[in-house]
């Protein structure tokens, strides 16, 4: 993941992270756009945990997520799907997650499974940086870094102990609320950049919203990637079931690129 980072640094380019929910619209087909976006140029791949309650996801995603449940997704699964797949991809691999798929699953047993599909970093989206210590311990011992949330609200201090505890980047989410696809990137964002750029060199990825490549200029202005998650969700959702899926997840994904 640092190495990524590096790169995209030394070459001024703005990151590009993706994010789609495993298992939408179904196991198969989800393993194939992972490895188109792969393909299109995506810096990160940030891989959803399905999860029946999802309180921080809009409307698009958790469709996402109820079209992947339906289709028999599980955590298990998830990481199975990405063994199988990791050999022939070459971008960092992050889960995102709820800490209830993990917990259940138990985090040992969670972090040998993570290790052997080579996830690179696990962002759990409700595990604050304060009571994020064991998780990162275990995370750590595995190689894995452990990547927080912070949003427009979170106090310096908060910031700080995230880029103490955390590793590989900070995820900040340009606005409050849940997700979903906005007009414009949110002045917030700017003003969360300055402050987590002030405390600390971890690269910093902004998400929630952007869906635009205009969008993704702007962000390049404070961060060091954006990330594109319910609009690519849509356009899964809009093509799922037609022989052109994997090609307008790739023009998307190179549009937002120009």
């Amino acid at each position: 993941m640092e190495g990524r980072f590096n790169e995209l640094r030394a070459a001024g380019t703005t990151g590009l992270v993706t994010y789609v929910t495993a298992g939408d619209p179904d196991m198969t087909r989800s393993a194939e756009i992972i490895t188109r976006l792969d393909h299109a140029g995506a810096d990160v791949l940030e891989i959803g945990v399905p999860f029946s309650d999802p309180l921080a996801d809009g409307p698009v995603i958790q469709r996402a997520t109820e079209r992947a449940l339906a289709a028999g997704a599980t955590l298990t699964g998830v990481l199975g799907m990405l063994t199988s797949l990791r050999p022939s991809i070459s971008a960092p691999v992050v889960i995102f997650s709820y800490a209830n798929p993990i917990l259940r699953m138990g985090l040992d047993t969670f972090v040998a499974q993570a290790q052997a599909a080579g996830v690179d970093g696990v962002l759990t989206l409700d595990l604050p940086p304060e009571e994020g210590e064991t998780f990162r311990s275990t995370f750590r011992r595995a190689g894995i870094d452990t990547i927080f949330l912070l949003s427009p609200t979170t106090t310096v201090a908060r910031i700080r102990r995230a880029s103490e505890l955390g590793s590989g980047f900070l995820y900040g989410i340009s606005r409050l609320g849940v997700t979903g696809v906005r007009d414009t990137v949110d002045d917030s964002a700017r003003e969360l950049a300055q402050r987590v750029k002030a405390e600390t060199r971890l690269p910093l990825a902004l998400g929630f919203g952007i869906s635009r490549p205009e969008h993704v200029k702007a962000v390049g202005q404070w961060a060091d990637a954006a990330v594109v998650g319910s609009a690519l969700v849509k356009v899964i959702a809009e093509h799922g079931q037609s022989a052109g899926l994997l090609d307008e997840v790739e023009r998307y994904i190179r549009w937002l690129r120009n």
